[in-house]
């Protein structure tokens, strides 16, 4: 994979940040994109530097940037053999518990920010034939009550198929990973019960890692004491 080029967006925490050490470890060169430009240049040192990581600065939901960066790694890189649009964050339960003005942010990342990913990665993917993912959830096959952020996951969840039954004509294979509870920073008090970012980073490479004639259309995955 001393080649192979893997776009990631939220990389700076949680499970992009697991998904960008196990890719790095499998020989993958890395675009690394989040808001937390900090974060972001300490894991690109960490993964090789400019050679094998490079951060980039990256609003999701803002076109220009996710153009840029895209733009940005084909520069650098030449190719892009996998894109995995990973960012997003939560919400409280209840309707009556978050402002209309953070429904409104994560609304747009979780949701437009995939869109706009799977768009900017398209062409550079056809070119490669390679590998889109996206970030779903259990809370996308299951209604819970007062979420506005399942909403997000329902919808992800049909963009997702949307995207694989368009793009298997240019030879994009598509994968939605959707994970229960996480131990990330998405959530503010640790569940009892949760997977890691390194549990569902492996479902990624395994994903990515199969050959041609397989394609895993989605990885639904708990931790076995989760009920929900």
């Amino acid at each position: 994979m001393n080649d192979a080029v893997f776009l990631i967006t939220g990389a700076s925490s949680g499970i992009g940040q697991a998904t960008a050490r196990q890719a790095a470890a499998a020989g993958y060169r890395l675009a690394l994109l989040a808001r937390s430009t900090d974060k972001l240049a300490q894991l690109a040192a960490e993964l090789g530097g400019p050679e094998r990581a490079r951060a980039i600065t990256c609003d999701v939901t803002e076109w220009e940037q996710v153009e840029h960066a895209v733009e940005t790694t084909l520069r650098a890189f030449g190719r892009i053999d996998v894109a995995f649009a990973n960012a997003g964050f939560g919400a409280a339960r209840g309707f009556l518990n978050e402002s209309p003005e953070h429904w409104r942010s994560m609304i747009l990342t979780n949701v437009y920010g995939a869109a706009l990913t799977i768009r900017a990665t398209v062409s550079a993917l056809e070119a490669t034939r390679g590998h889109l993912l996206i970030t779903g959830s259990v809370a996308g096959h299951v209604n819970i009550e007062g979420s506005v952020y399942s909403a997000t996951k329902h919808a992800v969840g049909a963009m997702a198929e949307s995207a694989r039954k368009e793009l298997h004509e240019r030879g994009i294979r598509v994968t939605l990973i959707s994970p229960g509870n996480v131990d990330t920073p998405f959530f503010e008090n640790t569940p009892p019960v949760h997977l890691t970012g390194d549990d569902v980073a492996r479902a990624v490479m395994f994903a990515v890692s199969q050959p041609p004639g397989v394609g895993i259309n989605e990885i639904l995955m708990r931790h076995p004491d989760q009920a929900i």
